[in-house]
């Protein structure tokens, strides 16, 4: 599975602390019917090091480049990765 990094983000928490997460597209394939399709997921990595990823969302680049969009546009961490996924699927 390739990584490819699409926002470098700095955002200041209510503490006003400054933090940084970074976002990636994942890309790996997934097999549709007897056919491998390319299959785009998501992965946040904050500076902490603490990583969130979810793999195989969507085989559609429109879909994924949405959601990434949506992820860096609101700081969303590793910790809430998932919950934001569930809700925008």
């Amino acid at each position: 599975m390739r990584e490819l990094l699409v926002e470098d983000r700095r955002e200041t928490g209510e503490d006003g602390r400054e933090r940084r997460y970074r976002y990636y597209v994942l890309v790996g394939e997934m097999p549709v019917g007897g056919l491998s399709c390319e299959s785009y997921g998501v992965k946040v990595v904050g500076e902490d090091g603490e990583t969130a990823s979810v793999p195989n969302i969507t085989v559609s680049a429109g879909r994924i480049e949405a959601l990434m969009e949506l992820l860096a546009r609101n700081a969303v961490t590793p910790a809430t990765l998932r919950d934001v996924i569930d809700d925008w699927l």
